[in-house]
Order: structure tokens, then sequence, then C-alpha cells
């Protein structure tokens, strides 16, 4: 008898059945003299739709909602059926005897799987493979010690109940939104909060008055004080006080009343988890979430450098401490060589803040694996992120930064100033990072009263005021969000997982909601609209937060997986009559100039993979047509594509809108595309004597100046 092996992708399989001795090459799977190794190309198997219950639910009707069916179906996937009816066959073969699923080690990876087996009508017990990297040492240890899949059947029962809720909140809301205000309106239980939080910090901006305010910065020849008020801010709101001050300072003696001397120790950064990795990707690098998310998956799939990456721990077990050394070696190549081997030449320090079993659930940090590195042979995008992984890796093992800082308080003419003043001891972990800053931005008070380098001094000493200048300045609003910043805030309040909220974020801006403006999270006026005609349970976080929270107890097994969906289905009903009965209105944010030709109603602006096409939003019309776009011949150098013929004040040009590439052809021009030109050649070659070849030049010369008399 043979073991079926089920993974979650092709490439996946592959590396699999090499390592275990599969090399006979099938269509749809790879068999050897042990293992039959399969795959998934993701879900094969999903949750049914509102049509395959009633066939008059494909049609969208407010009166139809909510739909909540007692027992939710499974449907094979039509774009993946003939992959699912592969995995079907051979679970069927009768010289299969055991199974062993090796999707994903996660929530995700677990359903997947289970869908599968659950509509294959596998009755058999099945074993998991449980494992943290791809490279080959992992994939053998790992089917060394495979575990029982009914170990993980809290983790099926989670992610059911996710998959199952998500389905009856976002497609019960949406229908009721888009039909009741006759829009595609989506919502959902993760990504309207999330747009909520957006929202709310975007009323904050607009809501925000910016005051003028002076700082009041005092020279005493060595070093330079801030004055502070009573209760210790530095900012004069009144332009006249401040001049005053000036006055009342400028040419007087001052006497330190306090000099405080501290030594601060600050310990090194924990390890990456996929929300921090995406965090620091997208501050220190400009990567989206998203983008981080498929060039981490690409580094531990491909190049088998990093271990898992959708964990939400930042922590190492115990066991791990035997391996450690063997990863530093591995990584102690080209920069990281003088980094790394220091560190292997005794005992490695693990403290808690490295090892901690108690901190660590499903997955480890992402730290990277013992697999030989090549860094030629890395692209730019995964050689920076591999970059951040492998120096946080490394800072793990270095000393705590340590520097004095050194606070003085001083006394002039009854009004009080301060300085401070750093000094670094021991440069530590930041040694890693060349010194460099790995806190995030300083805010705008910290950033007044910046830590410079003082002279020696001591308490009670006279100082001279050498110079008193006034520095102007504004306060600034709250900062819209950045995709890191939004992760936080993600993270912070539960909403999502490590592993989806790239794909919520993305999911924003697919939908126009939201859009990016260099790095920065903006609402889009159909956002704007959107939080406003969503249900208000929906719109913060709290309720999102209370049900993921909820669905972390059963993965647990510290809750029951029915109540909870009882209850989601009492929230769908309630959301959906709050949405039958709002009397707000909605006022599409696309309408262009154009009118439907058919009804005479103003079309609508949507985006397609083709580019804008206008829309009649009218039910009974349907009229749609591309965007008022006549293509030219003329193709896009960089991206080959037909380019757009536009009309501007200086003539016709034609423009590719994604390569932002533009060029004239106005017939008055001197602009000649290479069909004209070979026209022209031709015809003057055949009145000229000398061979082609060698008067191309002047043949072409000639063309342009007939062309152009």
């Amino acid at each position: 008898m043979k073991t079926l092996v089920l993974a979650e992708k092709p490439s996946v399989a592959r590396e699999i059945a090499r390592v275990m001795g599969s090399h006979n090459k099938n269509k749809s799977y790879i068999e050897g003299p042990k293992y039959v190794v399969t795959w998934a190309l993701g879900h094969l198997v999903g949750l049914s739709e509102p049509e395959d219950y009633d066939k008059k639910l494909g049609t969208w009707a407010l009166e139809d909602l909510p739909i909540l069916p007692d027992r939710m179906k499974l449907k094979v996937l039509r774009e993946s059926s003939h992959q699912y009816k592969a995995v079907q066959q051979l679970l069927r073969r009768p010289d299969i005897g055991e199974l062993i699923v090796a999707t994903d080690a996660a929530r995700e990876g677990e359903l997947l799987a289970r869908w599968i087996i659950d509509m294959a009508k596998w009755t058999k017990p099945f074993q998991r493979l449980w494992i943290s990297s791809q490279t080959d040492k992992a994939i053998k240890e790992g089917f060394a010690s495979l575990k029982p899949g009914s170990q993980f059947e809290r983790l099926y029962q989670s992610a059911r109940c996710r998959a199952e809720a998500d389905w009856m909140i976002g497609l019960n809301v949406t229908r009721a939104l888009t039909c009741k205000f006759g829009s595609p309106l989506s919502a959902g239980r993760v990504q309207t909060p999330s747009l909520g939080m957006i929202m709310q910090r975007e009323k904050e901006i607009i809501a925000f008055r910016s005051e003028e305010y002076s700082l009041l910065r005092v020279s005493f020849g060595k070093f330079e004080a801030l004055w502070r008020s009573a209760n210790g801010d530095s900012r004069i709101f009144d332009a006249d006080k401040a001049k005053q001050l000036q006055e009342k300072l400028a040419g007087g003696t001052g006497r330190i009343s306090k000099l405080k001397k501290s030594e601060k120790s600050v310990p090194h950064p924990l390890a990456y988890d996929l929300t921090e990795l995406q965090r620091d990707a997208n501050r220190m690098l400009g990567f989206s979430a998203k983008q981080t998310s498929n060039v981490l998956q690409r580094l531990y799939e491909q190049h088998k450098l990093v271990t898992y990456p959708r964990t939400d721990s930042r922590y190492l077990t115990s066991d791990m401490a035997d391996t450690l050394k063997e990863r530093l070696s591995s990584i102690a190549v080209g920069p990281y060589a003088p980094l790394a081997r220091p560190l292997l030449r005794g005992a490695l320090p693990l403290s808690k803040r490295v090892v901690d079993d108690s901190k660590v659930t499903d997955h480890h940090a992402i730290i990277p694996t013992e697999q030989a590195v090549h860094l030629n042979l890395l692209t730019t995008e995964e050689r920076r992120l591999y970059d951040l992984i492998v120096k946080r890796f490394i800072s793990l093992f270095y000393a705590p930064a340590r520097f004095d800082q050194v606070a003085v308080t001083i006394e002039v003419s009854g009004e009080t100033l301060s300085a401070k003043g750093t000094t670094i001891k021991d440069n530590g972990w930041r040694a890693v990072y060349d010194g460099q800053s790995m806190e995030e931005e300083d805010s705008e008070e910290d950033a007044e009263d910046s830590a410079a380098m003082l002279p020696e001094l001591r308490e009670g000493e006279s100082l001279e005021v050498k110079q008193c200048r006034i520095q102007n300045g504004r306060t600034m609003p709250p900062k819209r969000y950045t995709e890191a910043a939004l992760l936080t805030q993600m993270e912070k309040h539960g909403l999502g997982t490590p592993a989806t909220r790239a794909d919520i974020i993305e999911k924003l801006v697919s939908s126009d909601t939201i859009e990016r403006q260099s790095n920065l999270l903006h609402p889009t006026g159909k956002g704007k609209q959107l939080i406003e005609l969503a249900p208000a349970d929906l719109r913060t976080p709290e309720l999102t937060a209370r049900w993921e929270s909820e669905l972390e107890r059963i993965a647990r097994g510290q809750g029951k997986p029915e109540p909870f969906l009882n209850g989601i289905r009492e929230m769908a009903r309630e959301l959906v009559s709050g949405v039958k009965k709002s009397e707000a209105s909605y006022v599409p944010h696309n309408v262009s100039s154009s009118h439907c030709p058919d009804c005479g109603t103003r079309l609508l602006e949507k985006k397609s993979k083709r580019g804008l096409i206008l829309v009649c939003p009218s039910e009974d019309c349907g009229y749609r047509r591309s965007d008022d776009k006549q293509l030219s011949n003329r193709r896009c150098p960089q991206c080959h594509k037909k380019m757009e013929m536009k009309e501007g004040k200086a003539g016709k040009y034609v423009q590719c809108l994604p390569c932002g590439i533009t060029e004239m052809v106005n017939k008055d021009s001197k602009h000649m595309n290479k069909r004209e030109q070979q026209k022209l050649v031709s015809q003057y070659s055949k009145k000229q004597e000398e061979p082609l070849g060698s008067n191309l030049g002047e043949l072409l010369k000639a063309a342009m100046e007939k062309k152009n008399s």
C-alpha cells in the first residue's frame, strides 16, 4: 500500500516528492515507491453560493435577505475542478492506504485540506505534516514525526467558523447595501472596520485647525536650551508673550538648578512575526503589506532561506536552541560575516526575549534557515527583505545598547530652561544596523527637543546667556495612515490575522474605497460614503475583535462552534434589517460627463482589467462601452500595448497610462513612425543610383525634409 501526500501548491509538492524519493511525474501528481504526492491549487473546494441553495437567489433582491442556510454546503470550485477530480481519484485508488496532509501549517491550510477530504468522502484517519520551513532537513524531520490529524480538529473548527461567518456577514451586508443604494458597495467583518479607522483619521485631519506657535531657544555658548512652561510644554501660542520672554532672558545669567545623569539600556528588538516585518518593510523599504507577503513567500518556498512566514509569534522555542549556531553559520557570508562570526566563538546568550515556549503557539518567529545562502541568486526585492530578517536575527544575540543620558534644568530670571544630552557607551545590537534608529519616527514634540552632545556641567554652575532666539512653527494635523501604521492598528484591535491583513488592505484598494498616494492611504469618495452607509456595528473594530478572540478560543478548545455561529446568524439579521430601514442615500463618486445613448442617464466610470469602462447605472438598460479611448497602432516601447490617442493644446498625442509614456503624433511635427520611415525610404531608394545601405542617413534626411515641406 502507498501513502498519498496532499500539498497546498505544485511547487511545494515537487519539493516534498524530491526529498521523499518520488520521481515519476504525472499531470496531477508525482509517484514513487512509497509516496504519491499531489497538490491543491489553493482552495479546490469552497462554500456554496446562494443560487446553489435556491436558483432565484442568483438574482440580487433586497426582499430575499438575509440568506442564512441552516447547514452550509460545500461545492467544487469550477476554475480548479480538474485538479479536484484528480485528487479525488487518487483518494479512491485501491492501493492508497494512508493520507498525509501537507498543506500550510496554519488555520487556512487546515481548512482547505479538510474541505477536500470532506468533499471526497475520505473517512479513514489521516496524519499531519507540521513544519516551519521548506528545507530538506525540515521535510525529513517532519515526516519522521507526523502528528495525528485529529490533533488539529479544533483548528479546523475555528477555520470553518471564520469562513462561514465571513460568508453570512459579508455576503448579506454587501447584497443589502448594493440593492438598497443601487451601486456595488462591499462590506465585511474585517474590511469595514479597517476602512472605519482610515475614515476616522480623515475626520480628525479635516477637523484639525493649525495654530502658530513659537519656541524660545537660548544659547549658552557651548550648548543650547529650550524654554519650558510650568507644565513642561515648550510651545508658546502667544507671539507677544514669546517676545516678552525673549527680552527678559536676553543677556541674563542663569544657574544650573538640576543636573541628572542616568545610564539607559535598550535591549534588542524581538524577532519578526509577519505583521512586524510588514511594518518595517513598509517603513524602511516602501513595500506594501501584500508585496512583503509575496516576497517573503518566495524566500520561504522557493529559496528555503526563511522559516514559515504567516506567524504571529516573535519568540523561539527551547527545542530550537541547538540549531541557532548552525543558522548563524549559514548566514555568515558577505556583509553579514563580520557580524555573525564573532557570535560563533562562544555560547549564544539566550534570554527570555529570544526563547520563550509560553509565547509560541502554532509557529515560532521568522528567522533564517540553515540553508546555504547565495545572495547573487536573489532579486533586489528578495535581497532587501532578507537583509531585514537576517539583521534582526543576528541582533538577537547582541548586548543591549547602553548610553548615558544627561538632563539639565537651568533657571534664568525666574524662567525654566531645559536641555538633554546623550553619550553612547556601547552600541550593542545597534552595531548590526550601523547605529541607525530602528524606532518609529519622532513625534512633533520629541523633534523639538532632540538630544545633543553636552559639555561637562555641574549643578550650581553659573551660565551666561549668549543669544536668545525665537523659532516659529505650526501645529501639524494627525498623519494619515501608512500601511505600517494601519497594520499596527489592525493588530492592536484584533482585526484579521497576520496572514489576511495584507489581503484586506488590497481588497479596500481594489474596491475603490481607499487609494495609495505615495506611502499614505486616503479614503476615496466611495469609501467616505460607504462608511456612513454601512451598519454602525461594523464600522468600529470592537465587534470584529470579539469575534476574532472567540475564534481563537475555539482553536484552543475553550469555545464551541455552534454558539458562535448562532450569534453570527442573529447579527446578520440585525445588520440587514438596519440597512433595509436606512433613509440615507448614495451619490456615485464616479459619474462621468458622458450620457447613455439609450436612456440618457449619466454613465459611471468603472475600472476593469482593460482600463476604464463607462456603464449605465439604470437597472433596465445595461449599456456599457469602453471609455472614449481611441487606440492607435503605435505601441508602448515599454509594455508593447497599444497606446491611447488623445488631443491636447499642442495637438494629438498617444499615451500609455500604466507606463506614463507620451509621444506626439501631430502630422505637423517632425515625428515619424517606423512604418512611415520604411515607406519613404522605399520610395526614395528607387530614385537613388547608389545602394541603399551606403546612403540610408541621407535618404531619411531627404524624406523628412519633403514630409515637413
